[in-house]
């Protein structure tokens, strides 16, 4: 490949894994892809030991998956990768459509100032992998490569596992097993778990080209463009001078045809409408579907990423929301793990993604269905949205080229504690929590780089920055508490509090976007989504909120 040399990680044989009966490991991963790889830092993070076994031995061929979203930056802050991520990818929060050569939709992702992370990068996966596989060993995770999971026997308490290595075969068990094998997850399939939903007849054509260009780090979309008539075409800009440009073929495209140089060149030339060189650095040809398993969770199989749902490229919705769901299991696999939540906890985990994964494959079935429509209706629908979107406003806004990945807002969840006080904004019980800036310390920092890992309650203090003595020993308690839960100052000038941690609110965004009144608080879960509210300190409806939260009440 012309920009990037994929690295061989070593091969370490498995005497140290091999015993007679088979030793028991509390956490095995299978699959180092992105999703498994935060999966095992997210694990180290939590005070977990983790076994992760991979058949590879290298990261992804291919860009694969390139755009990372806001939430999965701030994810990727909490397990120590996203400033990496970030300094490498493009950033970028401006989108445009076109019909023909004419604009007819724009959109920002990050319309408003004060959030540190923008509304997306884009970053070749083979160059977040390998920052992944970096923090995982800095972290101390167990990675074996060339370890392919063989077969897998649930168990009513464990799974056995027949792992095979260029050594031979050997069984191996986990008290939990993480399944993170991607799309053609072969644990689903020898298990025979089903997978439900739709796959489109159609056929896309990505090449990722190296060359100098002067298009601006936005997202491009054209239908019907006169370089690719009756046909779509998406262009990113990625890390190192590539492209990723993404054709509209059609279902009766050959595909080994279509990869061929003779074939990709001569469209890219045509889009290019210029003479300027370029390298191909890689080419595919895939088709999409959005399916996903009917249950995440199989006693200790725990299904995650690709493995438990697939959707269209449209809108990169995949390994966003891959990330999404180990960080939401990860702290609760640690809390069942350390006694201090029942098992029943995990059950959560699958409510949640599921929810959040019907939420994605609506969306990303809608995008698709614009793209490209299979239905007499549909097609009508899509000409007459894009016939109206060159002349009014109103139409521009149903130009769907994939609506782009958000965060679920897990506002069902049983863990959450409805609110008994009236609050303004989207800060409700089961949002992902939002960005502000901060200092600390005298340091200016960001919201969320203060939040992760653990239950946190943020209490505003008054406009002097006080707090109350009352108010200082119902957070003092909160803090001892068996799962402890730590306490956070919000105050909106610059204030000490003897023995708690202060966020001044720098610019007023915290107060607003959480609406905020002295004494009002928040209880904050370990994967940064609100778990409850209140507008004056409680100490017995803290623990009452924790311990629904934990499944413990």
């Amino acid at each position: 490949m012309g920009t990037y040399i994929n690295p061989t990680y070593p091969y370490r044989p498995p005497t140290d894994l091999q015993s007679s009966p088979p030793q028991r490991r509390p956490l095995i991963v299978v699959g180092a892809g992105p999703v498994g790889l935060a999966a095992a830092i997210d694990a180290r993070l939590q005070g977990l030991p983790v076994l992760l076994l991979d058949e590879d031995k290298t990261v992804s061929v291919g860009s694969r998956a390139v755009c990372y979203a806001k939430r999965a930056l701030e994810i990727l802050d909490r397990l120590g990768v996203g400033e990496a991520a970030c300094a490498k990818g493009v950033s970028w929060n401006v989108g445009r459509t076109f019909l023909n050569e004419q604009e007819v939709y724009q959109f920002n992702l990050v319309p408003e100032p004060g959030h540190k992370r923008p509304g997306m990068i884009n970053l070749q996966q083979y160059h977040l992998e390998e920052m992944l596989i970096v923090r995982a060993l800095e972290l101390g995770a167990d990675i074996r490569w060339q370890h392919k999971l063989i077969s897998v026997q649930p168990q009513a308490d464990h799974a056995r596992l027949t792992v095979e290595t260029p050594d031979g075969r050997f069984e191996i068990e986990a008290d939990w097993l993480l399944v993170a094998d991607g799309a053609r997850s072969a644990i689903r399939r020898q298990l025979g778990l089903d997978i439900e939903g739709r796959i489109f007849m159609d056929r896309f054509l990505i090449a990722d080209v190296i060359m100098q260009a002067d298009y601006p780090a936005e997202r491009w979309f054209w239908f019907d463009p006169p370089f690719h008539p009756g046909q779509s075409v998406l262009l990113h800009k990625q890390a190192d001078k590539v492209w990723r440009i993404d054709f509209q073929l059609g279902w009766d495209a050959d595909p080994e045809q279509e990869k061929k140089p003779e074939k990709v060149i001569p469209r890219i030339q045509a889009m290019l409408g210029d003479a300027r060189p370029f390298e191909l650095e890689w080419v595919s040809i895939y088709t999409f579907q959005c399916r996903r398993m009917k249950d995440f969770r199989h006693g200790r199989l725990l299904f995650v990423g690709d493995a438990a749902h697939q959707v269209s490229p449209f809108g990169a919705r995949g390994a966003n929301s891959g990330f999404q769901d180990t960080d939401d299991l990860m702290w609760k696999l640690r809390l069942v793990q350390a006694g201090q939540a029942p098992e029943r906890l995990l059950d959560s985990y699958a409510a949640e993604r599921e929810f959040a994964a019907d939420e994605n494959l609506l969306n990303s079935t809608r995008s698709t269905d614009f793209i490209t429509p299979k239905s007499r209706a549909s097609r009508s629908f899509r000409n007459a949205v894009l016939d109206l979107a060159r002349e009014h406003a109103f139409a521009r806004k149903l130009v769907n080229s994939g609506r782009l990945s958000v965060p679920a807002f897990l506002t069902d969840s049983p863990l959450n504690t409805p609110d008994q006080e009236p609050f303004a904004g989207d800060m409700v019980p089961g949002a992902p929590m939002d960005d502000a800036p901060i200092a600390r310390e005298g340091q200016d920092g960001w919201l969320l780089d203060q939040l992760g890992n653990r239950f946190q309650c943020l209490h505003f203090l008054d406009a002097q920055g006080r707090l109350s003595g009352a108010d200082r020993a119902a957070l003092q308690s909160l803090a001892q508490g068996a799962i402890a839960v730590e306490p956070l100052l919000v105050s909106p000038c610059p204030a000490e509090v003897e023995g708690f941690a202060v966020l001044v609110d720098r610019d007023g965004l915290i107060a607003r976007r959480y609406d905020a009144h002295p004494r009002s608080g928040y209880l904050a879960r370990p994967d940064q989504h609100v778990a409850a509210r209140w507008r004056s300190l409680d100490a017995d409806r803290v623990r009452a909120a924790l311990a629904r939260a934990t499944c413990n009440a």
